[in-house]
């Protein structure tokens, strides 16, 4: 089911129904960055916890502000590092798998997708170290969960693998803790 929004636009963002975002941005343009009375998500932030690409896409280039934060104060970016495939996705990868390896390139294919959104919020301007109320920043998610292809572009971005969340654990340390070997050497030679 997901989450519901008290905000219009940010329902519609959430369920990748640009029409209805675009219709919302007509009506009105103090819509792009409004913030939702439930968690604080922006239209932004709720494309990006889904990975909608072509909605993140759409309000880029009307200046969402990539930079506002939610409740939690985490901005889109933190939501787009942390984007996990679905299990509907788990799902048809695996069933998909044996045949022809469709289900290979459908990963691939997700990851890309997930790729190109945190390059698209880069981009924008993002700010890359933000830290969230645990005092993470993108790259701590993108530490915790292995992440491979977005702690490069993280890092190229200038995001410092030596800033500390709140139980004084940096990224390099989560690397360390998890034995990422290949992790830490990418976060060693960022230093």
């Amino acid at each position: 089911m997901g989450i519901l929004y008290s905000e219009p636009i940010c329902q519609a963002a959430y369920q990748n129904d640009l029409g209805q975002v675009w219709r919302w941005v007509r009506e009105d343009n103090c819509n792009i960055n409004i913030q939702d009375g439930f968690n604080g998500d922006t239209p932004l932030i709720c494309a990006c916890r889904r990975g909608h690409v072509k909605i993140v896409s759409f309000l880029l280039k009307r200046n969402a502000n990539v930079n506002l934060k939610n409740q939690k104060e985490r901005t889109c970016l933190h939501y787009a590092v942390k984007k996990r495939f679905t299990f509907f996705d788990y799902l048809l990868i695996v069933l998909l798998m044996p045949v022809l390896l469709i289900g290979y390139f459908l990963m691939v294919s997700k990851t890309k997708q997930n790729e190109a959104l945190v390059r698209m919020l880069l981009n924008a301007g993002v700010q890359v170290d933000a830290k969230d109320c645990y005092g993470c920043t993108a790259l701590h998610y993108a530490c915790k969960m292995k992440n491979q292809t977005l702690i490069p572009l993280l890092l190229e971005a200038g995001a410092n693998p030596m800033i500390k969340d709140k139980n004084g654990e940096s990224s390099l340390d989560i690397a360390q803790r998890l034995k990422f070997s290949q992790i830490e050497f990418m976060l060693r030679k960022a230093l």
